[in-house]
């Protein structure tokens, strides 16, 4: 027969051990919904995950927008400023202030052929405007613009 102090000490073992469960399985599943900005070098490098949602961003390549004939979607590539650049497929609408030279963001994952299949394309609504993560990936490559005072951070 258990003491009335063993009895104290076995609960407060299970709600240690159910704490602990509690508390990985939530931190496993945040982990999971996570998503993680990658440049386009780092995506050519194999750096970005494979079969997981990732932010990709860069500029977009002038003359590489092409868009099927369903209207709908795109083809581009983003550049870093790099040697490295990722060829994107978009499915949908894109903002209104897409176009070839600006910094957007992109959501979405790698398909086996190593194409970035977006499922949101992200423009700012400000023309001076540039993702801080473009904009510090393009100043590392030494590509970026010598003003940045319209640049918000």
């Amino acid at each position: 027969m258990m003491t009335p102090r063993q009895k104290r000490m076995t609960v407060v073992g299970l709600i240690l051990v159910g704490v602990s469960v509690a508390a990985f399985l939530a931190l496993t599943a945040f982990q999971k919904n996570l998503l993680y900005f990658y440049t386009p070098s780092q995506v050519a490098a194999g750096e970005a995950p494979k079969g997981y949602p990732f932010r990709v961003g860069g500029l977009v390549v002038p003359g590489t927008v092409q868009r099927e004939a369903n209207g709908t979607t795109v083809h581009f590539t983003l550049s870093d400023g790099g040697p490295a650049t990722v060829q994107v497929v978009y499915t949908g609408i894109l903002p209104d202030l897409f176009r070839e030279g600006q910094g957007i963001i992109s959501i979405g994952q790698l398909n086996p052929a190593g194409v970035f299949e977006a499922g949101e394309v992200l423009a700012k609504h400000d023309e001076n405007y540039m993702p801080p993560e473009v904009a510090d990936s393009l100043k590392h490559n030494g590509q970026a613009p010598i003003d940045y005072s319209g640049w918000k951070k």
